[in-house]
């Protein structure tokens, strides 16, 4: 069963897609499903011995194009909806025990042009509205599967955050004739004190108004709406400073850091000039042995409480001792 339902009280779709229970859950550490087959060997997803970086069908997608019928009736007030779209697996390395941290800033070249690739062919779909490119890493925000990999998600409508970030841009564009998000890369590099990387093209700062504990950003300097306006020097410079973000976050406690990688890009068809591209890096490590746990004001209210100021969060990714 895979469908949408329509939310009326918060104005959102949710899926119902009650046949991922079945999802295959930490295999064996003897086989991954996302390793290169080896010759003599049970045959994995990957029918080549060796990749650079390789895009699947997910095996029990959300959504699928065409999409199954819906199951159940609603009304006018229980909208329900055709779950289309699509979900891909994008595999960054064939080396099991590797991670995006590990891998050498070329293949992170090569990634950024796989997720522009993607970005375009799904987007150009009837029916997609969003393309939306992340990564769960880690145990701490329930990873199932170790190899280094990400998602796409092609969605047949705006995701709720999104559309309230290109709400509030276009607010800001109308009333101010600025982009919003130029100005906080502006109130950011003129304070300087959550800055933790910075190269020509880009920024990476913990945000004034973070929310998880070494949330961190990244925001082109040119103000562009999507991926493919990235000419070829700023996605060298994408591939730099992201290689420095993941090294600072592994560095910051010792170990590989669990976090949410999303990237927020305009809408695939439309026109959203006031919109600007960036990278949002949610963490939940507060401390090397505590979590962030999102409990009843966060989850309930929606409101967040952070346990560090940003300024001190920012200090410590870049390797200074917390401010006293």
């Amino acid at each position: 069963m895979s469908e949408l339902r329509w939310n009326p009280q918060l104005k959102q779709w949710v899926i119902v897609a009650a046949h991922r229970q079945d999802r295959t859950y930490k295999p064996p550490e003897d086989f991954c499903p996302f390793c290169p087959t080896q010759p003599g060997a049970f045959p994995t997803e990957i029918p080549a011995e060796d990749y650079d970086i390789a895009v699947l069908q997910n095996k029990y997608p959300s959504l699928r194009q065409p999409p199954p019928p819906v199951e159940i009736g609603g009304s006018e007030l229980y909208r329900t909806a055709p779950a289309e779209g699509m979900c891909e697996v994008v595999l960054y390395s064939p080396d099991h025990h590797s991670t995006l941290a590990q891998e050498p800033v070329e293949r992170i070249a090569n990634l950024i042009a796989v997720w522009t690739d993607r970005w375009l062919e799904l987007g150009a779909k009837p029916g997609i509205h969003y393309v939306f490119i992340f990564e769960n890493k880690g145990d701490a925000v329930g990873v199932t599967l170790h190899h280094p990999h990400g998602q796409i998600y092609a969605f047949p409508f705006i995701p709720p955050v999104i559309q309230k970030e290109l709400d509030s841009a276009q607010e800001h564009h109308s009333s101010t004739g600025q982009c919003l998000y130029c100005q906080i890369l502006g109130e950011e590099l003129g304070d300087g004190r959550r800055i933790i990387g910075e190269n020509e093209e880009f920024c990476a700062f913990v945000p004034f108004f973070a929310r998880y504990p070494f949330e961190v950003h990244i925001y082109p300097r040119r103000h562009v709406q999507s991926l493919p306006q990235l000419n070829a020097a700023e996605q060298e410079s994408l591939a730099c400073l992201l290689k420095e973000v993941l090294v600072k976050y592994d560095s910051l406690f010792g170990f590989s850091l669990p976090y949410i990688m999303a990237l927020h890009q305009a809408p695939t068809k439309g026109d959203y000039p006031f919109y600007h591209f960036h990278f949002e890096f949610y963490p939940l490590n507060r401390t090397a042995t505590k979590l962030k746990y999102l409990a009843g004001v966060e989850s309930g209210a929606g409101t967040f409480i952070t346990d560090m100021t940003p300024e001190d969060q920012a200090a410590q990714l870049r390797g200074e001792k917390e401010h006293g």
